[in-house]
């Protein structure tokens, strides 16, 4: 039998932890036979539902991350182009000087800055043809001095040969490899159109996957001076800049000081400069991408009415399980707030245990995904084979207190039910 000492009236209102501490770790006796199921079910809709809740934001976050890079590989965060293009990928030059591209590159938030060239045009085999966009970019060994670069992002996902080193070299996709049955040193010609149909022989120097099947079917990865040849461009003449940010989240605040930089400016052959960030490329992309928050705003909410009804079950329960300590504590002179912050405190210790066992076993599964990959995905479906994981500490802080806020304040309510409980009428109950 639980025991509690009640001290003098003055000393009540600093009692309610005490006494919520030890309701809460009482040993288990015949007193408690009606309160443990409901602790037990409760503590275990706590445990379920922050696991659900950790999971699908780490997943959700992880999945747009994932699509936001690969989009932005086969691109950029940011691009500078000319004013006049018409949303294609025959664009019209814009000339790049030295003190632009310097001066872009040493913005703060931008990892690094790089010229290319892009080009429609058709690959042709003796078994079939593919329509292609060709996309230029210096090569490896002559690109920008800073660490990263636009190849970097197909380096990672190179699956056979190595990235071209000469101008005569580019990089198809393996969906283009089967389609055309095409492989590491094999050569084949493309042809463009300008104002006469021209044709290049182009040797295979590597395959890559990135699974995004809408781009891998379509891009061809080269050096830059090939469409600048086939445009009949000079040296400084290219396409456009794509600019990498280091931290998607600042994208709004580094394309906008981009903006200041190039707005109502010309080039050097009185082109006007235009700025376009990926999200403006993309609308369709990344719409699809803010849909999936509503799926995660439905899932927590019903994950919070779950583990609500059952701590509200749980705490009638405890209530009336322990109405003659009630019935003790009002005729002490404890007021129903008293009571009230007792048996609030005895639930919130039971949340936070559950968060914690909860959170444990979130962030363990979580974890087995991001290292081992346990869970596959059709990567034609999802664009990527396996479920991505993505540790926001951001997010799982604010999921934490605002479980906890929420499961506390929709606990008030019921806890009035103290108020109703007579003192003179269960004390005379053994």
């Amino acid at each position: 039998m639980l025991v509690v000492f009640i001290p003098e009236r003055q000393y009540l209102m600093r009692n309610e932890v005490f006494i919520a501490q030890r309701l809460y770790y009482a040993k288990t006796d015949k007193d408690k036979q009606v309160s443990l199921p409901a602790i037990r079910v409760a503590l275990t809709a706590i445990i379920v539902g922050m696991v659900v809740m950790i999971i699908t934001v780490f997943v959700v976050v992880g999945f747009k991350q994932e699509i936001q890079r690969k989009v932005a590989g086969f691109g950029s965060d940011i691009q500078i182009v000319n004013f006049d293009n018409n949303n294609t990928y025959e664009m019209q030059p814009i000339c790049v000087g030295d003190s632009l591209f310097q001066e872009i590159g040493m913005l703060d938030g931008v990892e690094y800055a790089q010229r290319f060239a892009t080009k429609p045009g058709m690959l042709k085999t003796d078994s079939s043809f593919q329509g292609i966009i060709f996309k230029g970019m210096p090569l490896p060994n002559e690109s920008t001095t800073k660490k990263k670069n636009g190849w970097t992002f197909f380096e990672e996902y190179l699956a056979a040969g190595h990235l071209p080193q000469q101008k005569n070299e580019v990089i198809i996709s393996t969906t283009m490899s089967r389609l055309l049955d095409l492989g590491v040193g094999d050569s084949f010609y493309a042809y463009f159109i300008e104002e006469q149909i021209r044709a290049r022989k182009l040797l295979v120097a590597g395959l890559y996957n990135t699974q995004f099947s809408d781009y891998d079917k379509s891009f061809v990865l080269g050096d830059i001076q090939q469409v600048q040849t086939l445009n009949n461009w000079r040296a400084d003449q290219v396409s456009g800049i794509d600019i990498q940010t280091d931290d998607f989240s600042q994208l709004g605040k580094i394309s906008d000081e981009v903006w200041f930089r190039t707005a109502n400016k010309a080039d050097e052959d009185g082109n006007f400069l235009y700025t376009q960030n990926i999200i403006d490329m993309n609308p369709n992309i990344f719409s699809w991408l803010e849909l999936l928050n509503v799926n995660v705003v439905v899932i927590i909410i019903l994950m919070l009415c779950v583990a609500g009804f059952n701590i509200i079950s749980g705490l009638l329960i405890l209530i009336l399980d322990a109405v003659q300590l009630i019935g003790i504590l009002k005729a002490l002179g404890a007021d129903n707030g008293y009571l009230r912050r007792i048996f609030l405190y005895r639930a919130g210790f039971l949340i936070l245990n559950g968060m914690l066992w909860g959170n444990i076993a979130g962030l363990l599964l979580c974890a087995v995904q991001y290292f081992f990959h346990v869970i596959p995905l059709d990567p034609t479906a999802y664009y990527v084979s396996y479920v991505p994981i993505a540790f926001h500490w951001g997010w799982w802080t604010a999921l934490n207190i605002g479980t906890f806020a929420v499961s506390m304040l929709i606990l008030l309510a019921p806890s009035a039910i103290i108020t109703r409980i007579s003192p003179a009428k269960v004390m005379h109950f053994e």
